[in-house]
């Protein structure tokens, strides 16, 4: 896989199986410093892709004429 070029799902996967990895405690050190780094760049990637998502979200509201409204997305949490 091309970390460059993979999509979110991919890339979560991706980081999933480093987590695993990881979390069984049988890397070497060495292996674990590169996963961790990999990981790490996986995590600023998918929170990219979010933010960008994010911003591409619309609700649809109905005007009082009935017609379709677009409004920005706000994140209301």
């Amino acid at each position: 896989m091309n970390p460059g070029n993979a999509t979110f799902e991919e890339s979560m996967a991706r980081l999933e199986q480093i987590v695993r990895t990881m979390e069984r405690g049988e890397a070497p050190l060495e292996e674990s410093l590169k996963l961790f780094q990999e990981g790490t760049e996986l995590v600023r990637k998918c929170g990219k892709l979010l933010d960008e998502a994010q911003l591409q979200v619309k609700k649809i509201m109905t005007a009082q004429d009935g017609s379709p409204v677009e409004e920005d997305f706000r994140d209301e949490a």
